[in-house]
């Protein structure tokens, strides 16, 4: 069931709060902290990585993160979910190239020889700053409702229904939204030179 606009705002500041006191190494700050939102970011690394032990693994990761960076969260730059969600994302990317990087590739002239590519790998590439710039300005072009359905599902992890209802729109309206927005934006990427 989906939180009104007043349940959210009061999430938000006791979260940010818990953040400030965990930023001072109160450690019981952090344990509630903890109790509030893990279920949420397990669900976040779940989707991305489909795996439990690895999800479970960046998790802890994250948490360990989020209290020595508690400090660092700014209210005015985002709500204290998404900065930890991101927190857990970038772990997920990470995971997930270190995953490439362990994978052994055999040499027909050298069996058992292991190679590493050394080429950048897709999420290297997207992760690049001249990228970022262009998703950003491709990103602000979207329509309204497109932006913020593409956002709640790349950085929250929502699935369409989560979406729709998150959003109090039709499931049909939030799977429209989703598609033409990707679409758009690939043409803007394609039209930006990113064509992957």
């Amino acid at each position: 069931m989906a939180m009104d606009p007043d349940q959210r705002q009061q999430r938000s500041a006791r979260l940010a709060d818990l953040l400030a006191r965990t930023a001072l190494s109160d450690q019981q700050a952090f344990a509630e902290l903890y109790r509030l939102t893990s279920p949420h970011l397990y669900a976040v690394a779940l989707r991305i990585l489909r795996v439990s032990g690895p999800a479970e693994e960046v998790l802890q990761e994250s948490y360990v993160n989020i209290w020595h960076h508690a400090g660092s969260y700014v209210a005015a730059k985002s709500q204290p979910l998404t900065w930890m969600t991101s927190i857990v994302r970038n772990r997920c990317l990470d995971q997930m190239r270190r995953r490439e990087v362990d994978t052994v590739t055999i040499d027909d002239e050298e069996p058992g020889m292991m190679l590493a590519d050394d080429r950048p790998s897709p999420i290297d590439m997207l992760l690049s700053s001249a990228d970022a710039l262009a998703v950003r300005s491709c990103v602000e072009r979207l329509e309204a409702g497109q932006k913020q359905a593409i956002a709640l599902a790349f950085y929250q992890g929502l699935s369409h229904s989560e979406l729709a209802s998150h959003l109090r729109q039709p499931l049909g309206t939030v799977k429209s939204w989703v598609r033409r927005g990707l679409e758009r934006l690939k043409a803007c990427l394609d039209g930006a030179g990113l064509k992957r």
